[in-house]
């Protein structure tokens, strides 16, 4: 191995193999982009400018329209210049960075989730405590251990990431750089790194997923519970929202990362990872939006009030 060059940059060729596709996908992502950015935004001026939505499960939201403003920042630009470029490549450095903030945005987002679903565990089934259980400090501590665990989490799988040698292929059939491509190119042996990412996904993830499925095992039995049909409804509604992002985020991320690699399969991953990556962080404000009568109130409010403004 010391008589081979080490590679000092890598070419990502996911999704730019056809010349022909390059303009359309650049103009696509592009589009995504701007809705993501203006989407979460959106989310996060509502919240901040109606006093009905300061309120633990809006402080949530709040949070979560950042990180995935955060999530979708560490990715979407990179392929947007890639699209543009004739030699779509990316330092070994800037790599490995692109990786550490994947991580982080990724695992403070599936402990936002996870606070987002204790809070409306406690809203349903013990009403008459939640605002002494979900008070102001407990929900900066819940944001701020969120953050904390995140960047602990891209930390680990970073710190080992950098012993790696790479050598020999510097090619990336995916369109950014995610430890498990990574991992294909080494030199050296990436067995402790294995074990460190699988660790991380049963302690972290799992035991995040295991909060939200129980949380949602008890909303689900206190809905069934209620006497009136509109009662349960409005229960209900209160949470398909985030229901629905923690399946999308969960389950293309999970099927990802503990795949074995006998599957693996470079049209899979790219579209595993465009889910959770890409597509989420675009679809969460849109979901929640329309999907929450609260936020669409709030929105309507600040519509009209800017046109008034306006005349």
């Amino acid at each position: 191995m010391e008589n081979q060059t080490a590679v000092t940059e890598f070419i990502l060729l996911g999704l730019f193999s056809d010349p022909q596709m390059q303009i359309f996908l650049f103009l696509l992502f592009l589009v995504i982009y701007i809705s993501t950015l203006l989407g979460n935004m959106m989310i996060m001026l509502v919240i901040k400018a109606d006093s009905h939505l300061h309120t633990p499960m809006y402080f949530f939201l709040f949070h979560l329209s950042l990180v995935d403003i955060f999530y979708s920042s560490a990715i979407v630009p990179q392929i947007l210049v890639n699209s543009r470029e004739e030699h779509k490549t990316i330092s070994v450095n800037g790599c490995i960075a692109q990786m550490f903030f994947f991580f982080l945005a990724a695992g403070t987002e599936i402990f936002i989730l996870s606070a987002m679903a204790y809070d409306r565990y406690v809203a349903i089934c013990d009403p008459l405590r939640y605002m002494k259980t979900m008070r102001k400090a407990i929900c900066v501590q819940l944001v701020s251990g969120a953050w904390t665990t995140g960047f602990f989490y891209a930390l680990v799988n970073t710190v080992f990431a950098l012993k790696l040698h790479f050598c020999g292929p510097n090619q990336i059939s995916h369109f950014s750089c995610e430890l498990p491509s990574l991992l294909q190119l080494s030199c050296t042996q990436t067995f402790t790194n294995q074990v460190v990412l699988l660790t991380c996904i049963v302690i972290l993830r799992s035991s995040t997923f295991l909060l939200t499925l129980v949380s949602y095992i008890h909303i689900l039995s206190t809905i069934l519970k209620i006497h009136s049909a509109e009662g349960r409804r409005k229960a209900f509604s209160t949470c398909s929202s985030h229901l629905i992002v923690v399946g999308l985020f969960y389950l293309t991320g999970f099927i990802r990362y503990t795949k074995p690699s006998s599957v693996s399969s470079v049209v899979l991953d790219e579209m595993l990872s465009i889910q959770y990556s890409i597509l989420t962080p675009m679809l969460n404000p849109i979901i929640y939006s329309l999907k929450n009568k609260e936020v669409k109130t709030a929105l309507g409010k600040i519509l009209v009030k800017f046109k008034s403004l306006s005349e």
